[in-house]
């Protein structure tokens, strides 16, 4: 791939999307060469001394080479191969290719409430600005994508990088994940297995201390493990799995909501109810009567 940056227009209506796309591009940076070039842009350019604090998110990975990078919530950490390189609006940083191996960077930049919430709800964070996922062709191949939809701006192009982006970011957030669940020697076997005794006894109340006996390891490790493979605690695993069968239980108007509590082994209707608006919001009775109407 050639190098290329571009800089995007962003109208009213791409800001109300929730997220939107300022700029993306490609850089190979050579052995021994000036960073970032001369062609840089003014207003995103940035030397080593002075560093930068821009108005936007950007996401940088390197797929080839070294480098450095600081930030105001991040010390100065080595850059290798395969680093997410995550930049926060109002945040000071620098960065820098290597002199004697330079860097191969792909760069998206982006704005918007979904990634305000995103870092809000600490799924972004600068402290943990590099993130490592290794050499990824999934990621380098989403990125390609994100640039070739910039170069010719069709109708509606905003849209559909502003998507690519969330799933870039899906897409990174699943690959730490499944190193951290390798880290830890979680057994993907134990944790279906889980998965299916408890889709099985959703009408039953069940003590996760059995599950995890069933399953030859300890609760606390069984606890532990079940909700770093599946983001849920197992407990709350299986209110979930209840509450859904709850719904398809609602659908029919022959039953209670007294008979739906009774058939899930709530232990009263009251408890039901008022778990069941807690996770969705409405009543079981006003659930019943959107989905009739």
């Amino acid at each position: 791939m050639n190098n290329y940056y571009k800089y995007l227009p962003v109208s009213k209506e791409d800001e109300q999307w929730g997220l939107c796309v300022l700029g993306a591009g490609y850089n190979r940076i050579n052995k021994e060469e000036a960073y970032p070039s001369e062609e840089h842009p003014s207003h995103h350019y940035f030397n080593w001394s002075k560093g930068r604090v821009l108005d936007e998110y950007q996401v940088i990975y390197i797929s080839k080479g070294e480098g450095v990078f600081e930030s105001a919530s991040c010390p100065q950490q080595t850059v290798a191969a395969g680093t997410i390189i995550l930049l926060f609006p109002g945040e000071w940083h620098r960065f820098k290719p290597a002199a004697n191996t330079g860097w191969d960077e792909y760069w998206v930049g982006c704005k918007g409430a979904i990634m305000d919430n995103l870092a809000a709800q600490r799924f972004l964070q600068p402290p943990q600005a590099l993130v490592w996922i290794g050499v990824q062709e999934r990621v380098v191949q989403l990125l390609a994508a994100i640039i070739e939809q910039t170069k010719d701006e069709q109708p509606g192009y905003q849209q559909l990088v502003s998507g690519m982006v969330l799933h870039l970011l899906g897409e990174i957030n699943a690959i730490t994940r499944r190193s951290q669940v390798a880290a830890e020697n979680i057994s993907e076997v134990i944790i279906n297995r889980a998965r299916t005794i408890l889709r099985e006894n959703i009408d039953q109340v069940i003590a996760m201390e059995n599950v995890a006996a069933t399953l030859n390891v300890s609760y606390a490790w069984f606890r532990k493990a079940f909700k770093m493979y599946t983001g849920i605690a197992p407990n709350q695993y299986l209110l979930q799995l209840k509450i859904e069968k709850a719904k398809m239980l609602l659908s029919d108007p022959l039953k209670s909501v007294k008979e739906v509590a009774f058939a899930l082994n709530f232990e009263s209707t009251y408890y039901f109810s008022a778990l069941f608006k807690e996770k969705t919001g409405v009543s079981p009775a006003q659930y019943r009567k959107n989905t009739q109407a």
